[in-house]
């Protein structure tokens, strides 16, 4: 909302110079805009005041009703207020429809926009919509931002009728971004993650059956048009959405059936028999040395017991393994520090770090160096 203040500014100073030449109109055609943009103080005062005084000129504010409820344009041209308003619609709109688009432009969440409690349920939200999508629709409604409200209360509905998007929406507390990144036209501001998969003409359509009668194929741009409606995409996507959740059974059954494979392959894998560490978690704690290096390894209570004779050896040679394996990696660790250290030294000419390189103990290699001399003397 913030990105449109600049904007509103420029209406603004476009509204007093019409003004100061008498122009009325074109005042509050841009006092409006402005308004729209961003809510302000000075537009509000600007407007009260051209309500008190051009009531009664032809050129004026807002003007009262005529018995077909349509306003007035100041009996200017199309042409012209296209002109002066830099391409955007003039046609006759009324304070009320202002009002209501303001309104749901202020909306923080969908639910604020159609106007239903968190608890409102599937036909609380279809009676919402409908009332709000024939007051808002841009062949109905030509004020400022309609377009964008008919838009919004369409997502809105189209994100809350949906059970998953809904349950997702509800996780995120409803709150909505106002950032430039999450900005669209006209200030209204939408999830990212909760913008709708049907357009809100479609849906328009699906209630009503094919929209207003004076409406042809438009485009939504900057004007009052509406989106083009094509019967066969709208089934298509009909239909995507009534068999979404057993694609998304589909496209998850293979991660599913993966985890269940890890699942049940670590319930078959039993853990060794030894630990090169005292684990008290798994019941090894009684310590034992194997009988070629000396190397020792912890078990549990029954170890004794069951593993004995050949079944034994390959134990022992395999606790061997493991510890020459852990010895020679973390000799290769006490190189790389030291090495490093040293480098560091000589680079930024670093003393303590030298000697720091040269105090490492080194046990893991003295270790296997000890155990080099053990296989070749074997």
């Amino acid at each position: 909302m913030e990105g449109n203040r600049d904007e509103a500014e420029k209406c603004l100073n476009i509204a007093s110079r019409a003004l100061e030449a008498g122009d009325k109109q074109k005042a509050l055609k841009f006092l409006i805009k402005a308004e729209t943009l961003y809510p302000s103080d000075r537009a509000k005062a600007l407007l009260d005041a051209l309500n008190r005084n051009g009531s009664s000129a032809g050129n004026g504010a807002y003007r009262r009703r005529p018995a077909d409820g349509t306003e007035s344009n100041g009996g200017r041209s199309e042409r012209e207020n296209n002109e002066s308003g830099g391409g955007e619609s003039t046609k006759s709109f009324n304070k009320d429809q202002v009002e209501g688009v303001q309104k749901i432009k202020r909306c923080k969440d969908y639910y604020e926009v159609l106007g239903v409690s968190k608890e409102a349920n599937e036909e609380d939200l279809k009676k919402a919509y409908r009332k709000l999508a024939l007051k808002f629709h841009p062949d109905k409604n030509h004020a400022p931002g309609a377009t964008e409200a008919f838009k919004k209360i369409g997502n809105a509905y189209a994100v809350l009728s949906n059970a998953e998007k809904r349950r997702q929406y509800d996780l995120t507390g409803g709150e909505e971004p106002s950032s430039p990144g999450h900005a669209h036209a006209g200030g209204f501001d939408f999830h990212r993650g909760f913008e709708a998969d049907i357009t809100p003409e479609d849906l328009f359509n699906m209630f009503f059956g094919g929209g207003f009668p004076s409406s042809s194929t438009h485009t939504f741009t900057n004007g009052r048009g509406s989106y083009s409606n094509q019967t066969d995409s709208r089934q298509e996507r009909t239909e995507e959405r009534g068999d979404g959740g057993f694609s998304m059974f589909i496209q998850l059954m293979p991660i599913v059936v993966l985890i269940l494979v890890s699942i049940l392959s670590q319930m078959m894998v039993s853990p060794p028999p030894y630990s090169l560490y005292s684990r008290p978690s798994t019941g090894q704690t009684i310590k034992r040395q194997t009988e070629n290096l000396r190397v020792d390894y912890y078990v549990g209570k029954g170890f004794k017991s069951e593993h004995k004779g050949a079944a034994l050896q390959q134990i022992e040679k395999n606790v061997e393994e493991d510890y020459v394996s852990n010895v020679r990696n973390n000799c290769w660790k006490e190189r790389q520090t030291k090495t490093d250290l040293l480098y560091a030294a000589k680079v930024y000419r670093d003393d303590r770090m030298r000697k720091k390189a040269e105090l490492m103990t080194m046990d893991n290699c003295r270790e296997l160096d000890r155990l080099n001399n053990l296989f070749r003397g074997g």
